[in-house]
């Protein structure tokens, strides 16, 4: 059975440090950001079924600037076929890093002015590891992505390492954690690909309803 939301191409474009290094396009832009190793670049891959569109290390830190990729969308509604594109749009791993403070104070600096200060974003998903209670650092970036009014959905990662059970246990953790409702936690595996197509309707209707506010 074709899928209803499929990608038709995925590509890496730009890094940045800056503004002046964002990409010339202005595309609708889908946000991923989560603590240093939390399985970012792993969802990217699964999420585009790119094996080595993102590079994966075991490194905690490893990606160090703002990092764009082209992705193009099929999407099926009723008879008609709608193409879309967006930047998904990878930002460095917050938390525990191999790398000096220095480096870090850097890192969050240009991070902050990407988010507050880009137009083209539609929402922010936040990857936190379904194994474990959210930290200090998950709650204060959630918070913060609140207050400064960005949608925000979060990414419960690496489920395939966890029963049924132990999933609907930790998924409640997460949400009283961070004080959201039970749609606003999306479970997601990056071997199995569970959660892959309900990631990929999130950001499809995201995209539409920008195509319909302008029609």
């Amino acid at each position: 059975m074709e899928e209803k939301i499929s990608v038709v191409k995925s590509e890496y474009i730009i890094s940045a440090v800056g503004k002046k290094q964002y990409p010339e396009e202005k595309l609708s832009e889908i946000v991923f950001i989560g603590r240093s190793n939390v399985g970012k670049s792993s969802l990217i891959n699964s999420l585009t079924r790119r094996k080595n569109l993102a590079r994966i290390s075991q490194t905690p830190g490893k990606t160090q600037t703002i990092n764009f990729y082209k992705v193009d969308l099929k999407i099926s509604v009723e008879e008609n076929l709608i193409y879309k594109n967006f930047y998904l749009v990878d930002l460095p791993g917050y938390g525990y890093a191999k790398t000096s403070k220095t480096n870090r104070k850097l890192w969050a600096k240009f991070i902050e002015e990407f988010l507050l200060n880009s137009r083209e974003i539609k929402f922010v998903c936040q990857l936190i590891d379904l194994r474990h209670e959210p930290q200090y650092s998950d709650k204060k970036m959630f918070a913060w992505l609140v207050e400064k009014n960005l949608p925000v959905l979060t990414i419960a990662t690496k489920s395939d390492k966890l029963s049924k059970t132990e999933q609907k246990k930790n998924l409640v953790v997460i949400k009283n954690s961070l004080g959201v409702d039970e749609e606003s936690v999306l479970p997601y595996s990056s071997k199995t690909n569970e959660g892959r197509t309900d990631l990929l309707e999130v950001i499809a209707n995201s995209l539409l309803k920008i195509e319909r506010k302008g029609n």
